[in-house]
This record gives structure tokens, sequence and C-alpha cells, in this order.
């Protein structure tokens, strides 16, 4: 292995690298715990760790070398990890109350559409984070079908930023199964451990654990609509451990494997009081449950059912199946919070 600053070019033997984006993220941690777990420690990792305890969920983790996204996009232009294996981008403003919209075009369309042609020009495989935001209300339905995405009408600025990419690919054949393709991943409603960090964008799994820690019951948004009772809004809740064994489905294909796009969900939603009822169960408590006001600003943009069609993701050779709502949450809390000594 040669070094030079960075490192840049394997020797005989060694293996290539995989470089995870967003490594410091709640996916993009499990991401790298994951690979460790398989063996792979030649990992270059891209984040922007900034002044907060992000940098925390590195710690335990192996890799290679950690850089900043704009140092990243520097040092590919000079031809370093022209040799690397896989790129998995994860890395993303994932704020969907984010309101400055130029800078959503910039760090989750133009970066992508960068690092892709990079990937592309260096015959890498290239696997990236889209997001179920790009269904906006689901009035188009949640299906994955490439001549539905045109269809879609994002509620939000993250979830358009997201969509603008998913078209640009789509546009360019990139989804196809040929030698030039790629892999969007639409995730739904993630959770799971290492999403601490992640403030008021945290699944409603952590928020609730800290609620019935703090007050002894949770607070759920009310219905404004008449075929929804409150707390019976539903959405597809997919356990972490399942989103990345999804995503390293694919990204450990060798580049010119099948690319597409698609969802990665379970396929059944659940709603909030089911979701709410097992961080409960899971810390042995009754359900108390208060129906609070939704903000102004929320209700026109807010999804009151989402459900991921598998049927292509099934089809393209993922055939695991996924992990319950109830079992998810139970590990999750029983396994990440309560070893913490974060009992209530």
């Amino acid at each position: 292995m040669a070094i030079s600053g960075y490192l840049i070019r394997y020797d005989d033997g060694m293996s290539k690298p995989i470089i995870v984006t967003g490594a410091a993220g709640f996916i993009g941690r499990n991401v790298v715990a994951e690979l460790n777990a398989r063996g792979e420690n030649e990992l270059i990792l891209v984040d922007e760790l900034g002044k907060a305890e992000k940098w925390k969920n590195l710690i335990g983790l192996r890799y290679e070398d950690l850089v900043s996204p704009e140092e990243f996009l520097g040092l590919i232009e000079d031809g370093a990890f022209a040799d690397a294996r896989t790129c998995i981008h994860l890395g993303a403003c994932s704020a969907t109350t984010e309101t400055d919209a130029d800078f959503l075009l910039r760090n989750n369309y133009q970066y992508t559409r960068v690092l892709c042609n990079w990937a592309l020009t260096n015959e890498i495989r290239f696997v990236y984070a889209s997001s179920a935001a790009t269904y906006g209300d689901g009035a188009e339905g949640y299906d994955d079908a490439d001549s539905l995405t045109p269809t879609l009408k994002p509620l939000n600025m993250y979830g358009y930023s997201k969509h603008m990419f998913d078209l640009w690919a789509l546009k360019h054949g990139l989804y196809g199964d040929n030698e030039t393709n790629i892999v969007g991943l639409k995730y739904f409603n993630v959770y799971g451990p290492y999403e601490d960090h992640k403030g008021d964008m945290r699944s409603v799994v952590a928020k609730s654990y800290e609620q019935i820690r703090s007050e002894g019951f949770v607070r759920l948004f009310k219905s404004y609509k008449p075929e929804y009772k409150d707390g019976e809004q539903m959405r597809d809740f997919i356990y972490v451990k399942d989103a990345v064994d999804v995503t390293l489905h694919f990204a450990m294909q060798p580049a010119g494997a099948p690319g597409g796009l698609f969802n990665c969900g379970t396929g059944e939603p659940r709603t909030w009081v089911a979701l709410v009822n097992a961080v409960f169960s899971a810390m042995g408590k009754t359900p108390k449950i208060e129906f609070i006001e939704m903000p102004d600003i929320l209700r026109g943009k807010y999804q009151y059912y989402t459900r991921a069609t598998v049927e292509k993701l099934r089809a393209a050779g993922y055939t695991k199946p996924f992990t319950s709502l109830e079992d998810g949450v139970r590990e999750y809390i029983q396994t990440y919070y309560l070893p913490r000594g974060e009992q209530s």
C-alpha cells in the first residue's frame, strides 16, 4: 500500500477500499459496523462531524481513513480511490424541515451527481440513499416502478432534492441492466441504534423512549383526516439492521451488476399507536398516550400513510424476511438503551 498524504493506491494482494459517505450518521454508522463484522476494514469514511457529538458514533469502528465531504471531492479529482470496489453514498442533509433550498440542492443533488459520475467513470459500484419522502402525500402510491417516478410530487424540499437525482439517473438510463448502472434506495421510516445525534429528526421510537423515561407517557399528533383516528396514521417502519442488509445486498455486488431504484421498507405499515405500545412493552410499562395538536407548518405536508411495495426488491434477489416492529423495537430498547444504564 502506497501512501502520500492519503491512501491512494493499493499493492497487489491488498483489499480495494470501500467508500461510505455519511459514515458517522445513523444508517452509515450501522453500515460500517456491519462491514466490519463481515471482515471489511479497508474503509474510507466520509463525513462532516461538526461540533456536536456525532463523532461518538465512530467509536469501536475499524477503518482506514476519515475525510470531510469537501476534502473527498478534492482527493478524487486528484485520482485518489479510483480502484475502490464500491461507493455507498448515504451522506445528505436529511432534515425534512430544512428550508434552505439552495443548500439542499448543492448538498443532496449536485454532490450526488459528482460522486455518481466519478464512480461510473472508474467502474465503481454506486449505491445511494434516496427517500420515501419523494412520494409526497402518497397520492400516486408507493410503487417504485420507473414509469411512476416522474409522476411523484414531494411535499418538502428535502424530498424534492432526492427526487431530482432520481429523475436525473432515470433520464440517463442509469437504473438499467447494463454496464453503467447504479442503485438508489428509498428508505422508509428507519429506526434503531445510533440515531441519538439526529435531535428532532430521530425516530418516534427514540423520542417515545425518552418521553416515557422522563414523563411516563408519550405524545402523538392528532389526526386531521376523518378516515384516520388519532394515532392510527400509518407508516412503513423498518429496523436499521434490515435497511443495512438491503443496502449491502446491492453494494457488495460488482460494478456492472443490475441497477435500479428500489423501496427499502417492509411492505407492512403499522400505526403510531402500535409503535408506541411496542416501546412501552419493551420497557415493561403500561401504555399511556396523550394526543396533541399538530403544528400548522406540518399539517399540509404530513404523510398519513406509507407502504413500500417490495415486489421489485424481491425480484432483484433480496429474499430475507424483515424484522417485525415488535421484535425490532424490543431489541433496540433492550440492547441499546437499557445496557447504558438508561433505566426509567
